[in-house]
């Protein structure tokens, strides 16, 4: 049963990578950010990861959102600088 789930998540993953590349493709060249949406919904950043990326999408305690958007690739990243600042507030 695992191997099923696995290999409908890793299809699910390449069709998502496959429709951010093509999305950038059918873009002018000078129009192309390598960063967007897929339907409007799974974000996606094909550019190359920097630290400053890094630290605004996995280490960021001042956004309210425990999910943002992969440093690189397609899907979300758990904000652990939002995790870290909830779990305080809660100890408090």
């Amino acid at each position: 049963m695992m191997d099923k789930v696995r290999r409908i998540v890793g299809f699910t993953g390449a069709a998502l990578l496959g429709a951010a590349i093509v999305t950038e493709i059918g873009k002018e060249p000078a129009d192309r950010t390598w960063e967007g949406t897929i339907a409007g919904l799974v974000p996606y950043d094909l550019r190359r990861p920097t630290l400053e990326r890094v630290r605004e999408r996995c280490w960021n305690p001042t956004e309210p959102r425990i999910l943002a958007p992969h440093v690189f690739g397609v899907g979300w990243s758990v904000n652990f600088g939002y995790l870290a600042r909830k779990l305080r507030l809660t100890r408090d």
